[in-house]
């Protein structure tokens, strides 16, 4: 397959299916959270993502549809996820303001951007057991699978192996952002809940263009 650009139909197709994979992995995620968190990361999740529906505007521009889901996030989900996701779809809107199709660059641009507004907004990288630790392996390598052959079908399943991987690698990690960070050496040994859930969506993203 080569399917070369993102569309609003697709775009609102992977919102739909990220809310139906939060909802599917909602125990998982509150498990995941409860020992290091407020146990409440996929009952925020699940409510968050359906509140965006419920939200969704029938624009074709990208951006409109990406700040929709931006400003329901922030509004609609506790925690630190809602701010950051929120910031991760805001920053990512700016990108595609006026665009009706996205193709692999543009999408890679657009990623990235909200990948720097999470790290930004929650003065984080890498290393630190967050969501980031899924999201920037993911989007590296979303960018260099469009650079090689420009299908985002490719990039985004290599980008969604990446963020599994990137979630299961904070496990060995001590938390040091969020409520985990002040359990010092007690967070290690346990998956980030948001690392998890970033990585859930990316997969619904992939799965989406695979169906489309």
């Amino acid at each position: 397959m080569t399917y070369k650009a993102l569309t609003a139909s697709v775009l609102r197709a992977w919102i739909e299916k990220s809310a139906a994979a939060l909802s599917e992995n909602r125990v998982w995620l509150t498990e995941l959270d409860s020992p290091i968190g407020d146990a409440d990361h996929g009952n925020n999740m699940e409510r968050g993502f359906a509140a965006v529906l419920t939200a969704l505007p029938e624009s074709d521009d990208l951006g409109v549809i990406l700040k929709a889901v931006a400003m329901t996030l922030i509004s609609k989900v506790g925690g630190a996820a809602g701010p950051l996701y929120g910031t991760f779809f805001l920053e990512a809107s700016k990108v595609l303001q006026h665009h009706d199709r996205a193709d692999g660059e543009e999408l890679a641009a657009c990623l990235k951007a909200g990948v720097e507004g999470v790290k930004k907004r929650g003065n984080s990288d890498v290393g630190m057991k967050t969501m980031l630790d899924a999201l920037v392996p993911a989007v590296t390598i979303f960018r260099d699978y469009i650079i090689e052959d420009g299908t985002i079908l490719t990039g985004l399943q290599a980008a969604a192996k990446a963020a599994e991987e990137g979630a299961k690698a904070t496990i060995p990690m001590q938390a040091q952002r969020g409520r985990a960070s002040y359990l010092g050496e007690r967070s290690i040994g346990h998956q980030d809940p948001g690392a998890t859930s970033s990585y859930l969506i990316l997969q619904a993203f992939a799965d989406v263009v695979v169906e489309t």
